[in-house]
């Protein structure tokens, strides 16, 4: 059974940086690709960014591009989202999704990834 875990959600305040992490376990390997989302009440999940499990290619929303940088480490099975420059717009569940299929462009789309997990908190204040 799959199980996907995120963590480092908090409270910041604008301008400051938070990492999230996430790692997938009961899956075939460390390769998976990884899309993160985000969601605030009212509002279809979003796309944030993604990296896919070879190659590590990665892909951003254009609200996050430049401020959020999303890395792997296969040997230890985790991925990383920074985030810089918090604001408040940037206040959301967070959720990691993970799929190992294999894929020639980065998904970027929720129905594309197969397991997510249960979603972290992050606020950011003014």
């Amino acid at each position: 059974q799959v199980h996907v875990v995120e963590s480092g959600g908090g409270l910041v305040q604008a301008g400051d940086s938070l990492r999230l992490s996430c790692s997938a376990s009961g899956g075939p390997g460390r390769t998976y690709n990884v899309g993160w989302f985000r969601q605030t009440p009212g509002k279809e999940r979003e796309f944030v960014g993604g990296i896919t499990g070879y190659g590590g290619r990665t892909n951003y929303a254009d609200a996050v591009r430049g401020r959020f940088t999303i890395s792997r480490d296969n040997t230890k099975g985790m991925v990383y989202l920074q985030k810089n420059s918090l604001n408040p717009a940037d206040t959301a569940v967070y959720y990691c999704a993970v799929s190992w299929k294999l894929v020639v462009s980065m998904p970027i789309l929720a129905n594309e990834y197969e397991y997510w997990g249960q979603g972290t908190q992050v606020a950011v204040s003014s």
